[in-house]
């Protein structure tokens, strides 16, 4: 069965509905946490706004056909189509966009946000990356 894909506008907008949703839990902690308060936090901003996210979402690794079992986790997975890799660090090494974008393939996600909550303002702390969009 295949699944139902949203159109490129349809993920645009639930990307700008979770971005908004950052920005809330941004503006109501602030800068200097840790990433698990602000990833919690921010699972139950995004509910409290209807969007459908699960946290900590293991993504079984295959190699060459062969399931190798668990291979990694996504932070936060929204409407089973963005993944969200939560950040809150002083330096954004550019490792985390390789990350997010081995991730997005991994997963086969066409979307991903990279957010580092530990920013003055979250509009520099946003980074949004497209696997085959």
């Amino acid at each position: 069965m295949q699944r139902d894909v949203m159109t490129e506008l349809e993920l645009n907008e639930l990307s700008r509905k979770v971005i908004g949703c950052c920005i809330r839990v941004h503006k109501y902690f602030g800068p200097g946490l840790f990433e698990k308060i602000y990833e919690t936090s921010l699972l139950e901003e995004l509910r409290c706004s209807g969007v459908k996210a699960r946290g900590q979402v293991e993504v079984e690794l295959t190699y060459r056909g062969k399931a190798l079992g668990k291979g990694y986790y996504i932070d936060i997975l929204v409407e089973e189509e963005i993944i969200l890799e939560i950040k809150a660090v002083d330096v954004m090494n550019p490792i985390y966009e390789t990350q997010l974008l081995s991730y997005l393939k991994l997963a086969d996600k066409r979307l991903g946000l990279l957010v580092n909550f530990n920013s003055p303002t979250l509009v520099g702390g946003v980074k949004r990356m497209v696997n085959n969009l």
